[in-house]
């Protein structure tokens, strides 16, 4: 089973963020860059296939160059190849724009399996990939916990709301998101590290795939939300204190 597995650089969950000048984007430059978490279960997913059933995983990604060190941890944890479609501002790029340019990439090679994570960690718009099985013309399943092949045949367990779940057919080649905790994302190893310096990592300048990368969408304004909670000192005796603590979970809390 050859498997392609989309992978997105974002910042790091704890790096300190900070605004653009231009208030739409933050400020990437200075954040240490982590592979996106949704998308490491994805890898893993694809690495645990692979070891099952055979065949190899290739890596994608499209961002700017600096996005090949995800691509590089993707081949020490034991991914065979990696392709990045790289291109200055893709990082901001909207989900249409990013699968049109993954879909030209991947088009180039045979694959039976697309694996993405649910969603990115930056952005969250959780539509690059239900958007990217629609340009490749494959079935898709979105919200996938488990995953069992046999030959072209997949069935998959989907996560629903209210603590629900539904299980699904579907024929390869096909496209499925990932949501995160399907499995236990493994450490690349010394020897994992040391095999990926030899692996290829080609990289494809987005200009020359000639898909339309103007944006559909753009984002507007990025701010922090206004801090809506205030601290109130209570005065007086205890009994009143306590009167007066009363009185506002009733009647503004209204939790009593």
């Amino acid at each position: 089973m050859d498997v392609v597995v989309c992978l997105k650089q974002v910042p790091a969950r704890d790096a300190a963020l900070r605004l653009s000048p231009a208030g739409n984007w933050i400020e990437t430059f200075d954040a240490s860059p982590e592979m996106n978490e949704p998308d490491a279960y994805a890898l893993e997913e694809a690495l645990r296939l692979k070891e099952r059933h055979g065949g190899s995983v290739t890596a994608f990604s499209a961002g700017p160059p600096e996005a090949a060190s995800v691509l590089r941890e993707a081949l020490a944890k034991g991914a065979d190849a990696a392709v990045l479609i790289e291109g200055e501002g893709l990082e901001q790029a909207d989900p249409l724009r990013t699968a049109r340019l993954l879909a030209a990439g991947i088009r180039r090679k045979p694959f039976d399996l697309v694996l993405t994570g649910l969603q990115s960690d930056d952005a969250g718009f959780g539509q690059t990939g239900v958007v990217l099985a629609e340009l490749l013309d494959v079935p898709h399943a979105a919200i996938v916990v488990e995953i069992a092949a046999e030959g072209d045949r997949l069935t998959v367990k989907q996560e629903l709301e209210a603590g629900w779940f539904q299980k699904v057919e579907m024929t390869a080649p096909a496209l499925l998101t990932i949501q995160s905790g399907i499995n236990k994302v493994r450490y690349a190893t010394l020897m994992g590290i040391k095999k990926a310096r030899t692996k290829p990592l080609e990289r494809i300048p987005a200009a020359e795939l000639g898909v339309s990368v103007e944006p559909a969408q753009k984002i507007a304004k990025l701010y922090a939300p206004q801090k809506s909670k205030q601290t109130q000192m209570l005065t007086g005796s205890a009994k009143e204190q306590a009167e007066a603590l009363v009185e506002k979970l009733r009647f503004e809390a209204r939790v009593l």
